[in-house]
């Protein structure tokens, strides 16, 4: 492994089972310290690309939210991915199907158990933003040194039958973009109100391959974290909106215990939870979840103040 050390960050380099893959690494502070006497009793978090864009989100949010875990005592890492960001690698044609069929799964697994080793943690657990979050569940599916899931706006369906000709970029933008947003949304709405599924009966655009491997997340008792943004109304109408198919509750059904699945809605946000009411937000309610269930020593060094959350977004639990 090789690195290049900067302040409170380092520049990492994976090189196991011949994979080059490129991360930034930030470090504990305080008594909070990244030797290997302190790391191995810590839980890890492992930030994964969404599509192309790279390790550190839009808004450097995931440089925010990960420097924020850091100074609780989570050591966290962001990776770039095969092709992504700064690793190099070839990007898949169609890189939304690749990953809706667990492409980078293998090498998520085999990277997490490279940094386990490597800082000598006793886990981690990883964070997925929209199409990263369907990596880390087929990840974590095989990944014995996975301990949990943080995933933001996850998908359940087939999310390449919208967009399956358009280039990664473009389906990039309409994931995160406020008009990409409703068009989507709009779209699937559309879709799934002709299907008209019968209750407790996935539509015709489930992703089967992903529920599957939600399954077997569920059933090794992994806790879950699941922030969303409020969906904007389709053309301004609830009836559409009321005819989703509820995922959440069709994998809470598979739990193995009541409180395995966290779910909680944030308003004053959009997709890319970048803004300051989705940044501060997430933050919060990712750091309440870490205490609970994966409770280790905080940093003694002074904490950045929570923004307010009355000024800068209403949240919804």
């Amino acid at each position: 492994m090789i690195s290049s050390e900067l302040e409170t960050r380092e520049l990492i380099t994976l090189g196991g089972d011949g994979v080059l893959l490129r991360a930034t690494y930030h470090k504990t502070t305080g008594k909070a310290r990244n030797d290997a006497t302190a790391l191995h009793k810590r839980m890890g978090v492992a930030f994964l690309n969404p599509l192309s864009t790279p390790r550190a989100l839009i808004g450097d949010s995931a440089v925010y939210w990960a420097s924020s875990f850091a100074a609780r005592g989570y050591p966290s890492f962001r990776l770039d991915l095969p092709g992504l960001g700064d690793t190099f690698g070839e990007v898949p044609n169609e890189l939304i199907t690749f990953i809706n069929d667990g492409g980078y799964a293998a090498i998520v697994s085999s990277k997490i158990k490279e940094l386990t080793d490597s800082f000598g943690l006793k886990g981690a657990v990883i964070y997925g933003h929209c199409a990263g979050g369907t990596t880390a569940v087929y990840a974590a599916a095989e990944c014995k040194e996975c301990k949990g899931l943080i995933l933001t706006a996850p998908y359940f369906n087939a999310a390449n039958l919208l967009t399956p000709k358009l280039s990664p970029q473009m389906v990039d933008w309409a994931r995160r973009s406020k008009v990409g947003e409703l068009l989507r949304a709009t779209y699937t709405r559309m879709r799934e109100l002709r299907k008209k599924p019968g209750k407790g009966t996935l539509p015709g655009n489930a992703h089967f391959g992903l529920l599957s491997h939600w399954k077997k997340v569920l059933s090794n008792g992994l806790p879950i974290l699941i922030l969303k943004s409020a969906e904007p109304a389709a053309l301004g109408s609830s009836k559409l909106r009321s005819s989703n198919f509820d995922y959440l509750g069709y994998i809470a059904s598979f739990a193995v215990r009541s409180n395995q699945i966290t779910v909680k809605v944030i308003e004053g946000t959009d997709h890319s939870f970048a803004n300051r009411a989705g940044r501060a937000a997430v933050r919060q309610y990712t750091e309440a979840w870490l205490s609970e269930y994966f409770p280790q020593e905080s940093a003694d060094a002074p904490l950045l103040q929570h923004q307010s959350l009355q000024a800068s977004g209403k949240l919804v639990s």
